[in-house]
């Protein structure tokens, strides 16, 4: 198999994959936040959520729905700011498995990534790794 990259290149390409990957990972898991709501611990993330409390209106109270699960849709995400945070963090990661996939096939391909496309690639990953850490962060 054909290279178009050094072996630096090869390096970062792994490294990419695999933090491309961590990232997604990251993105999926709902345990962005942990706490503990009416005695039960609970966690969420940006669209996902475990044990949420749900309105019973039989018996007209509240309970405690010990699952996970995605919200129904997306304006049921809580607030405006954690919709943001899942387009935002979404495009980010996105854009570093979208990097790090082409890195990897330049690792099998000759001539598919030139020392522009490189630097070019770079500077997306660095703007999608930008979005994921800002959010990540709570800025």
């Amino acid at each position: 198999m054909a290279s178009s990259l050094t072996c630096a290149g090869v390096v970062w390409a792994f490294l990419s994959f695999l933090c491309a990957a961590a990232s997604c990972v990251g993105f999926f898991m709902p345990y962005w936040l942990l706490g503990s709501q009416l005695e039960k611990s609970v966690s969420f993330g940006t669209f996902r959520r475990c044990s949420y409390p749900v309105r019973d209106e039989s018996r007209q109270t509240t309970v405690m729905v010990e699952q996970c699960g995605r919200y129904a849709s997306f304006q049921a995400i809580p607030s405006a700011e954690w919709r943001i945070c899942t387009v935002v963090t979404g495009l980010g990661c996105g854009l570093l498995l979208l990097v790090a996939l082409t890195a990897l096939m330049g690792c099998c391909v000759s001539e598919l990534i030139s020392r522009t496309v490189g630097r070019v690639a770079g500077g997306i990953q660095f703007l999608g790794g930008k979005c994921s850490c800002r959010e990540g962060m709570g800025a």
